[in-house]
């Protein structure tokens, strides 16, 4: 929980910057750029790495097979690395007209990230490693370093080069890490006498892929659909509002930090353990009673205290975000009940179930955000969320009706 609360601390920090040197406007871009990179950044890592930790973990006192894993992931993701280096260097103009519409030209931040994006591949690899090997206190420690590090570069690139200083930072903040990681892995010098071509295995590819395909379509799919919103906002309202819809998706990140972190280090884990109905349901009804109300008096006081958020995260220009706090928080509400019931997908690589839902919430989030911005503005962004998460809500119920309402005699899919 303490990377939790630096990264946190971190971003607030940034944001603040950002809201005094930039602007409104500015914020809109940078969330533009950082959608973008999180796209690219999972697709060069193949969406491998929770496939990666597991089998390194099962596989750590197997050579034969450790090698071939590790030598399949590295090699899968340096072929995919190069080329999207490729593609973002030669092709930045274009992605500049996607990502930055009607705005100064920005390429240079867009080749910059393709120069550096190799070595976000290979920090994720050694994370991975590291994962699987279980030095679960220096994947902390090198975190915390990290973000440190990231957030003094990026303070001092805004301070002195205001909106392109911030862009840069988002373009090298997550490679930057790789200079520490290299360091925590320094001690591990044997392995790397196991990555080589010829213990490429297709049999290892064909494990990891279901891993593969679940990660890939939502950290690919829903960063775009946040920037086909965001652009919609831009042309259709103002620079200044999608700026001001950005400032409220922060702020919600910020404090869903905590509550994905527990989910992802206890709920995921458990549901890959438990193997029948009534477990599958006591932990569900476990989460809902001991965290959930915890969570809803967060909101409300977060709700209660939204001026003085907006105001000590970004300052007094941000004012009207304070508008769009009650739909926000709605939304994230049942996000997390949904969410913690829809990791079960992930648990036991329920793929067709995963892939159908996470199109639907997608696609839902698109439709519902573009139609109540028309009726209302920016506030219809944060509207869509709400309707759209209610609705896939719906549909994690349908699906898992009969395991948290039915017999308990039965295996949990």
């Amino acid at each position: 929980m303490v990377s939790v609360f630096v990264k946190m601390l971190s971003g607030i920090l940034t944001s603040k910057a950002i809201a005094l040197f930039i602007g409104a406007e500015g914020l809109a871009l940078i969330g533009n750029l950082r959608n973008f990179t999180s796209s690219v950044q999972s697709v060069s890592t193949v969406g491998v790495y929770n496939g990666a930790v597991k089998y390194i973990a099962d596989f750590r006192e197997d050579m034969v097979k450790l090698g071939k894993t590790i030598s399949t992931v590295f090699y899968l993701g340096f072929v995919v690395t190069i080329l999207l280096s490729f593609l973002c260097y030669f092709f930045a103009e274009s992605i500049n007209d996607l990502i930055f519409p009607d705005y100064n030209n920005y390429a240079y931040v867009i080749r910059i990230f393709a120069i550096v994006l190799p070595f976000y591949a290979l920090n994720m690899f050694s994370f991975s490693i590291m994962n699987g090997f279980a030095k679960y206190k220096n994947l902390i420690v090198i975190n915390i370093i990290g973000q440190t590090l990231g957030l003094s570069i990026a303070l001092i690139l805004i301070y002195q080069k205001r909106i392109d200083g911030a862009l840069i930072s988002v373009a090298i903040a997550e490679a930057l890490i790789f200079l520490i990681t290299l360091v925590g892995i320094i001690n591990r010098k044997s392995l790397s006498n196991l990555i080589q071509v010829k213990e490429i295995s297709f049999w290892i590819i064909k494990k990891l892929s279901p891993y593969s395909m679940m990660a890939l379509f939502s950290a690919i799919i829903l960063p775009l659909v946040l920037i086909a919103i965001r652009s919609y906002i831009i042309e259709y309202v103002s620079y200044k509002d999608a700026g001001f819809w950005e400032a409220m998706t922060r702020i919600s990140k910020y404090y869903l930090m905590f509550v994905t972190a527990l989910m992802t280090f206890y709920i995921l884990p458990r549901f890959a353990e438990i193997d029948s109905v009534k477990e599958f349901r006591r932990e569900v009804f476990s989460f809902y009673k001991a965290v959930v109300p915890m969570f809803a008096l967060g909101l409300i006081l977060i709700y209660l205290l939204r001026s003085v958020i907006v105001t000590v995260v970004f300052s007094e220009e941000f004012e009207p975000v304070e508008e769009l706090f009650l739909w926000q928080l709605l939304g994230d509400f049942v996000k997390v009940l949904s969410t913690v019931i829809a990791y079960q997908f992930l648990a036991k690589k329920m793929f067709w179930h995963y892939i159908v839902t996470e199109a639907f919430l997608v696609i839902i989030l698109y439709v519902t955000s573009i139609y109540f911005i028309k009726l209302f503005g920016v506030e219809g962004a944060v509207i869509g969320h709400l309707v759209s998460y209610t609705m896939y809500f719906g549909v994690i119920l349908l699906i898992f009706g009969s395991s948290l309402f039915g017999v308990d005699n039965q295996r949990v899919e």
